[in-house]
């Protein structure tokens, strides 16, 4: 049976990461998010119309959600109702994505400056 090399196991840790961070990305998306949209509507709280597609609101509600009592002076996303919204579960997605995608791109760049970057 053939070894795999350093190289090989980096591809595959870092195929199995990509399937975590998807799975988190998923989840996080269609549970958390649908779930505080639908809540604030219900309220007539208006959703963010200028993120239509590109997912940066992820990000935005993820940090909300899992840093609750950190001052803010401004956000992409209603605070207030995304702290009132929340569930238990929500905060484990919350964290589940953050870790993920922390993970991902730390991976990412390690690959990147061990094995692509040449100076």
């Amino acid at each position: 049976m053939a070894e795999l090399s350093t190289e090989s196991w980096m591809a595959v840790l870092f195929f199995i990461v990509l399937l975590i961070w998807g799975t988190a990305i998923f989840l996080f998306g269609r549970i958390t998010i649908k779930h505080l949209e639908q809540e604030m509507l219900k309220e007539g709280i208006g959703l963010p119309a200028w993120d239509k597609g590109i997912g940066a609101r992820m990000v935005a509600y993820a940090g909300v959600i899992a840093w609750p009592n950190l001052k803010r002076h401004a956000s992409l996303v209603n605070i207030e109702a995304t702290k009132r919204f929340s569930r238990s579960k929500d905060k484990k997605l919350a964290w589940f994505y953050i870790i993920s995608s922390v993970s991902i791109f730390t991976l990412g760049l390690f690959i990147y400056y061990l094995y692509i970057h040449k100076s």
